[in-house]
């Protein structure tokens, strides 16, 4: 009687696990991809599914997005200058019989070639267009990379450039470059003031030329101007005209017909 316990109970524990190795259960965001006698029969899930022990087996593949820190990389650019880039891309598995049969490892796979991508699209761009126009990088290495991950059943959805690390003696050299375009901007804004403020002075004299009475109003208002800061300078306008009356009669009267020459004065003093 103890054997023929012994017996149902070793059968029961085989049953048991068998029925374990067959009822499967997978999550929403995993699928379940079936091989019967090395053949792929296709993926299942989510939820729960029946397949056959020992004769089947179940390979369990994610399909959230995976990020993915792209290693630091040393780039020479097009310019010739060396760079240290970092990246960070986005993927996610479309096709889990694909990503299954085609490569072993969709995630290295997707890694390296993210690496390799990246250095050469890097070294085919300025160092001016890698910090200026990094989105059309970020979608030029996206769309080269989903290119080839695509037959893997692996999706790329986004790259991005996080990190350029420049040379010491390019950020300065960048540093003197970036203040002489400052120091360029304020000269021709100066220059432009300058300018603007003599076009401005040339028509209020065109205009207070035409009108005497309007130059007369403006003397009077700087003077205003100036005795409204309680200052002891005293301030007596005249007008031209009267020093040009004083030169005139400072100049020394010579009778008609007697002028004489330079040439004259000269020969008289050396005689």
């Amino acid at each position: 009687m103890n054997s023929g316990l012994i017996g149902i109970v070793i059968g029961a524990a085989v049953l048991l696990m068998l029925l374990m190795a067959a009822v499967k259960i997978v999550p929403e965001y995993e699928r379940g991809v079936i091989f019967r006698l090395g053949r792929i029969i296709g993926a299942k899930g989510p939820g729960l599914f029946v397949i056959i022990p020992v004769v089947d087996r179940m390979i369990r593949v994610s399909l959230r997005t995976v990020t993915m820190d792209i290693p630091p990389q040393d780039v020479i650019t097009k310019d010739n200058v060396t760079v240290r880039v970092n990246a960070v891309t986005y993927f996610n598995v479309v096709d889990p019989n694909r990503s299954v049969v085609a490569i072993e490892d969709h995630i290295k796979g997707t890694s390296q070639i993210a690496q390799t991508t990246l250095r050469s699209i890097l070294g085919q761009v300025d160092l001016d267009e890698l910090l200026i126009k990094r989105d059309e990088i970020n979608q030029r290495l996206q769309r080269i990379i989903d290119e080839v991950t695509n037959p893997w059943g692996v999706k790329v959805t986004l790259v991005e450039v996080k990190d350029v690390e420049l040379p010491e003696a390019m950020r300065r050299a960048m540093a003197r470059q970036a203040e002489a375009e400052r120091d360029r901007r304020a000269k021709v804004i100066h220059a432009k003031g300058e300018y603007e403020a003599a076009e401005t002075l040339a028509d209020a004299a065109d205009r207070l030329e035409g009108h005497p009475a309007a130059l007369h109003l403006r003397i009077l208002s700087t003077m205003a101007e100036i005795s409204a800061e309680r200052n002891s300078t005293l301030i007596f306008p005249l007008p031209m005209e009267i020093f040009r009356l004083v030169d005139m009669l400072r100049r020394p009267q010579t009778p008609a017909g007697t002028e004489k020459t330079d040439a004259e004065r000269l020969a008289m003093d050396k005689s």
